[in-house]
């Protein structure tokens, strides 16, 4: 639709590596655009934080086999893994919604493993780091931007919650001012501490703004044009540049908790 109409439509958190900014056959959609980056450079960022920060060599995936999202993470994450050296002991699926999951988690404590790798959302990533705890199973747990929401916290209690990592778009203890002043304007006006898609749909408005101002215009084709043209904006999620494929080129966070609280966080550039 907004091809046919030519009318720019831009997503701050559709992270599918296809059908969103390129179609299947890798042909960018010349009207569309995203400012968070994509399943593969998070599947590809965990593998590389796993081998190269944590010293991992065998890992298991646990993954949401209802969802794209967490078969695209898992595949990409996989296939690095292995790639850097290391190997997939093993790759169990749950389905969205679900609640037990020992029966999987039994399964998996008798195997050697240094890390758990759950592409997925909170709403099951709590309950599987909880029930893993409580069998004894302790390896670093590595996730996405899925993990994000205080929902986990309240799922997997805070003795649960440590080395514990995932990939997000931002993190509330950066000290940047751009950041600091934008948690401080949120928490004002909301009452609550944003999460990084609230950041993102921050972004997401300052974008349009710019680009419309730089087009001079509210013409869609110029609009488009200066969406594509896009150096060096400066949000609340990173700085970037919009690359040839309507992706924007910028960094990836990796945020460890402990007992449930962010306690520090790397940045991960985009290659």
């Amino acid at each position: 639709m907004a091809t046919g109409n030519k009318v720019p439509i831009i997503s701050a958190s559709a992270t599918a590596d296809k059908g969103v900014t390129v179609d299947d056959k890798g042909n960018v959609n010349e009207y569309v655009f995203r400012l968070c980056f994509n399943d593969s450079f998070q599947g590809v960022t965990m593998a590389n934080f796993a081998s190269e920060n944590l010293g991992a060599r065998k890992a298991v995936i646990i993954k949401d086999n209802s969802s794209d999202y967490g078969k695209g993470l898992a595949e990409n994450f996989r296939a690095t893994f292995e790639d850097l050296g290391g190997e997939v002991v093993a790759e169990e699926g749950y389905v969205g919604k679900d609640k037990d999951f020992n029966a999987i988690l039994t399964k998996i404590k008798g195997q050697a493993f240094d890390v758990i790798f759950i592409p997925g959302y909170y709403q099951e990533a709590g309950l599987i780091i909880k029930q893993g705890r409580d069998l004894g199973i302790d390896a670093p747990v590595l996730g996405a931007d899925g993990f994000d929401s205080p929902v986990l916290l309240e799922l997997a209690g805070a003795a649960a919650l440590n080395d514990v990592y995932y990939s997000n778009h931002y993190s509330s203890i950066d000290e940047d001012p751009l950041v600091k002043d934008f948690i401080a304007d949120y928490k004002e006006k909301y009452g609550t501490e944003p999460n990084a898609f609230n950041a993102l749909g921050y972004d997401l408005g300052k974008f349009i703004a710019d680009a419309v101002k730089r087009a001079g215009s509210n013409d869609t084709e110029a609009v488009k044009n200066a969406l594509a043209d896009t150096k060096g904006f400066e949000g609340v999620t990173g700085t970037f540049d919009m690359g040839e494929d309507h992706n924007p080129i910028k960094s990836a966070i990796v945020i460890k908790l402990e007992n449930g609280v962010q306690a520090s966080s790397v940045k991960v550039n985009l290659k």
